[in-house]
């Protein structure tokens, strides 16, 4: 959902790479309906599982509560985002996360341009 809005918010002023230390198989069919409900389509996202070359890549890095199996690249800038995972939660729950995913998403962006 992350990488959605900032697609969605920065538009080409910033370039989105997606990924997890642990991706799960597939996207989160409730995330990509709530993200559905606001027009953005992340159903063809693929989880990707992040590298030291890719964190290497990055000007920032936000990472979502895994802790030590992130991998670290020092001299870089991170944010450890604490939300509840929406996985296994109902529509209700996780257009909750969203919303407060997008609030984080844009002050992001809005402090990077």
């Amino acid at each position: 959902m992350a990488a959605g809005f900032a697609r969605e918010i920065g538009g080409d002023k910033i370039k989105v790479w997606s990924g997890g230390s642990e991706p799960a198989s597939q996207i989160n069919k409730i995330a990509i309906q709530a993200m559905n409900e606001i027009g953005i389509d992340i159903s063809g996202q693929i989880p990707a599982k992040w590298s030291d070359s890719d964190i290497a890549q990055a000007d920032v890095v936000i990472t979502m509560g895994c802790g030590d199996t992130c991998p670290f690249v020092a001299g870089k800038r991170y944010e450890d985002w604490q939300l509840n995972d929406p996985a296994g939660q109902d529509i209700d729950a996780v257009r909750i996360i969203r919303d407060d995913i997008r609030q984080r998403v844009a002050a992001l962006i809005d402090s990077l341009i």
